[in-house]
């Protein structure tokens, strides 16, 4: 049976500025800002949160399904996930448009300058979970707002168990909004930042909003992650990792981990060490998805961590 994984799929294209952007940009003249850079460094990477997600949980062995939106430009994606055996059935492609992509250029400071187009992302409604077979489990990761709202609510009227993961999404909603997806999720899953939002925007404190959900995970980076379920706080571990390269789809990786531990009946406790592992594994290399892991490799590095086999 298979975890249907509805959200992005996106190119990022990063630039790399030799420079810093503070020296070029002048505070007084910000009303005619007018500025280029030189970005002699240049890759472009997979993305997206639905790529990232189903990229992970196949590594581990999962059986994931994507639903996603993509444009005209989307063959060498297509031929990558073709490369990788996950399905392209629930991908539609929307003639006429780009796939999302986010153009990001990074200066010697770290800092970022980041433009993001949704192309054919803003069609995720086309896409129905009823179209969808043999599907077990399910998350909502950020994409289209309309497509958003109604998997919430398709997921919720077949009883398929779904994690509602809003991302940078989650300023697209109001609080009603926000209630809603709570109350038809069966899992929550946000960052420490997103929390806070969540909680202004719902006006709910996170203990209230995990009673009505299964469970709800936030993640605090180097700090670990939290759980809430059945009463209760479950506190997971950060995993070390052996180099700190780019957190960028640490937050898919975990999740993957996540779905692996619900659709396999793991406890929490478990299913959140292996989530916070997948984080650690891909901090170590730049992107989504240029990370790998075996099972074998899993194994041993969480009862090295935890001291505890995993499967």
């Amino acid at each position: 049976m298979h975890t249907l994984i509805c959200g992005s799929i996106a190119y990022d294209t990063i630039m790399v500025f030799p420079g810093r952007f503070k020296e070029h940009i002048l505070a007084e003249q910000l009303h005619i800002l007018n500025v280029a850079f030189l970005v002699p460094e240049m890759r472009r990477e997979f993305g997206g949160c639905a790529g990232n997600i189903a990229y992970n949980l196949k590594l581990l062995g999962g059986k994931p399904q994507v639903m996603a939106t993509v444009g005209d430009d989307y063959q060498p994606y297509a031929y990558r996930l073709e490369k990788l055996q996950l399905s392209q059935r629930y991908v539609q492609h929307v003639t006429g448009t780009f796939t999302a992509q986010a153009f990001i250029t990074t200066d010697l400071d770290d800092n970022q300058i980041t433009a993001f187009h949704p192309g054919a992302m803003n069609h995720s409604h086309r896409n129905h979970v009823g179209d969808a077979m043999d599907v077990t489990l399910g998350i909502i990761a950020p994409d289209g707002r309309e497509g958003m709202l109604q998997h919430a609510r398709e997921f919720h009227a077949a009883g398929i168990p779904f994690l509602f993961d809003p991302g940078q999404g989650l300023p697209m909603f109001d609080g009603a909004e926000l209630l809603e997806f709570v109350r038809l999720a069966d899992f929550v899953a946000v960052n420490d930042y997103e929390g806070q939002l969540l909680q202004e925007k719902t006006q709910l404190r996170l203990d209230q909003i995990a009673q009505q959900v299964k469970s709800l995970v936030v993640t605090l980076g180097a700090r670990g992650s939290l759980i809430f379920t059945g009463g209760q706080q479950i506190e997971i571990p950060c995993v070390k990792a052996d180099s700190v390269v780019d957190p960028t789809g640490c937050g898919d990786a975990y999740r993957a981990g996540l779905l692996y531990g619900i659709a396999n009946g793991m406890d929490w406790q478990h299913a959140g060490r292996l989530a916070s592992l997948l984080g650690a594994l891909k901090i170590t290399q730049r992107g989504g998805q240029n990370h790998h892991f075996t099972r074998d490799e899993i194994a041993d590095r969480f009862k090295q961590n935890f001291g505890t086999p995993v499967w």
